[in-house]
């Protein structure tokens, strides 16, 4: 008994472990271990009896975080905008625009999964989409299965770590950080990630330009009267955009000086994509001929997605809105857009409700589990054994980071990020704060390695959202009328690799340059103490300071007219006060005069 008390904590671990390999579900699994050892360790006089008492007030807590309001918000936006033709118009656009180039639809599926990222939040939504769109297409001009799926599958886990992610809030509700905050450190390390992905395919494009072929000419379907591509017209309303981008800057730069950078390029953006889809309006409706149907296409099918966008991050970046205030605009605008392309139902709204009910119960249930394992691991000492466990490791910071962002890479393989970000992060976050680790910072890099949970063979959820719509069978293409082999498992598996391999680097490009997440938020300003004075206004009474009383101050004031003076001799009255009185007493009187 005495060898089980002094390692309760160990050893509840690794019962937790045996209970997940036990194939149990995860939530029921915290739950059932926390409640075990709890009793044991009343048993054993580790814990009171009134620990359990404790529990319904973690569950109200809960209940009470708004935080965890903007989950089913942003889940449900995504829901609606994936069911309503938003992928697939969006795929079709931006393929058209790159088809002329070798790995076009490559380059075209990766910015096209950024966009999804920073709409849905979503990573199920957006392999699904894309899969089921794309992946025919690339098959049948001749793209290698293995780029095709590996793009796919890598495209949609950027909505792991592209704001509005949903694992970035658990991630900040975690840490007890600021999700507006986890945001801002997140969105320069996915679009540095999604550049990376850009740069493998440009790199295959140079190296083996055969497994990536450019469409023919006769699947480019966006052509002017005379056969041209249109993109001259295009060009030249982005450079309209781009001048108009500098000119409000400029202009609320001056009205405006103590704008923030983050605040001219939002509010920049904003009054360019405005311009553009003002623009296109007025030469649809006046048929004026100004503007390419490719300049009108990607106009009419960028612009209100990557309007949804500014409205719900631009919101929260610039603190007009919290995040759950975010996510209701960004679901409110959903519906309008989905009502606006005619594809609103009854149906779309169900199964969109029916799936967001889903995926928050599935979060609740596991926080509930997680509560009541915390509770307890708590109460035995938990805390301190993961601290002595990893603060003494070799290396300090470095090495805790190392040995952290391995554990986390192994475990990837058998838990998904809910159960990662529930489980490992209240047992880290702790020792990272002791060591001095911006726990921002470490909440991101912990979101771009658990991002790897999706893409790991064999257990990748990615993959198996890819397998589940992928050609498992051969079958003739019904615009070629051509055979076309089905896609394996494995070239699903080895597609991924690379991809693998590109977020590890980022997240070794995280460790060694910090200020890709910490440059994206305010510092702190640090106060030096020392350096702290407090100035009495010119000509107040100077007082005496009697270590045991305070300040005791003089009576100054002067006899008014027929009141005899004080008798000499007699010693001036003092009355003593509290020093932040007497300092406010003396300003008063400064301002008097």
């Amino acid at each position: 008994m005495a060898l089980l008390a002094e390692n309760i904590a160990p050893i509840m671990f690794v019962g937790l472990v045996f209970f997940l390999l036990l194939g149990f579900p995860v939530a029921f699994s915290l739950a059932a271990c926390g409640l075990f050892f709890g009793l044991i360790g009343i048993e054993l006089n580790l814990l009171p009896e009134a620990l359990f008492q404790a529990f319904p007030l973690r569950i109200i807590g809960i209940m009470k975080n708004d935080t965890l309001l903007a989950i089913p918000f942003f889940t449900f936006m995504g829901l609606i905008l994936e069911r309503s033709g938003m992928a697939e118009d969006l795929l079709d656009t931006i393929g058209q625009l790159f088809g002329p180039l070798r790995g076009g639809l490559a380059f075209a599926v990766i910015l096209v999964g950024a966009m999804l990222a920073a709409t849905t939040g979503v990573v199920a939504a957006s392999v699904i989409s894309m899969g089921l769109i794309s992946l025919p297409i690339m098959l049948r001009y001749g793209y290698d299965r293995r780029i095709a799926t590996g793009v796919i599958a890598a495209s949609g886990t950027l909505a792991q770590i592209i704001p509005p992610s949903l694992v970035l809030i658990i991630m900040a509700d975690q840490l007890g950080k600021s999700v507006g905050d986890m945001y801002r450190g997140a969105f320069i390390p996915g679009f540095i990630l999604t550049g990376l992905y850009l740069g493998y395919i440009l790199l295959i494009t140079l190296v083996q330009p055969a497994r990536v072929p450019a469409l023919p000419p006769e699947a480019r379907t966006i052509r002017e009267d005379d056969g041209s591509s249109g993109l001259k017209s295009l060009g030249v309303l982005v450079v309209v955009a781009i001048a108009a981008s500098m000119v409000f800057d400029r202009w609320y730069q001056s009205h405006t000086p103590q704008a923030s950078t983050e605040e001219l390029v939002i509010l920049g953006m904003i009054a360019a994509i405005g311009l553009c889809f003002l623009l296109a309006v007025i030469n649809k409706a006046l048929r004026l001929g100004l503007l390419s149907r490719m300049a009108e296409r990607v106009t009419f099918v960028l612009i209100p997605p990557l309007a949804l966008i500014f409205l719900v991050l631009g919101t929260i970046f610039l603190g007009i809105a919290t995040p759950t205030e975010g996510g209701a605009m960004g679901a409110t605008g959903a519906l309008v857009m989905a009502m606006m392309r005619k594809r609103l139902s009854f149906r779309l709204l169900k199964q969109a409700m029916d799936t967001t009910a889903k995926l928050s119960c599935f979060v609740v249930f596991i926080l509930l589990g997680s509560t009541m394992f915390n509770l307890v691991f708590q109460g035995v000492d938990g805390a301190k054994w993961v601290e002595h466990l990893l603060s003494g490791l070799p290396g300090g910071q470095v090495g805790f980071l190392i040995v952290t962002n391995i554990m986390v890479f192994i475990l990837a393989f058998f838990l998904d990020f809910f159960e990662l970000a529930f489980i490992i992060v209240p047992l880290l976050g702790p020792v990272a704060q002791k060591l001095d680790i911006d726990l921002i910072w470490f909440g991101v890099l912990l979101a771009i390695n658990m991002q790897t949970s999706f893409m790991h063979p064999p257990f990748g959820f990615a993959l198996f959202y890819l397998r589940s719509v992928a050609a498992a069978e051969d079958y003739i293409d019904r615009l070629t009328k051509k055979p076309v082999a089905r896609v394996t498992t494995e070239q699903i598996y080895w597609g991924a690799v690379p991809f693998v391999c590109i977020q590890v680097i980022m997240v070794g490009l995280v460790i060694a340059f910090p200020q890709i997440v910490t440059s994206a938020f305010d510092k702190e300003e640090k106060i030096d103490i020392d350096k702290v004075r407090i100035e009495l206004p010119t000509g107040a009474p100077v007082p005496r300071i009697d270590p045991m009383k305070g300040f005791a101050v003089p009576k100054a004031e002067e006899p008014t007219k027929g009141e005899e003076p004080a008798k000499g001799g007699e010693e001036t009255k003092e009355e003593t006060l509290d020093p932040m009185q007497e300092i406010q007493r003396q300003l008063r009187e400064s301002q008097k005069k």
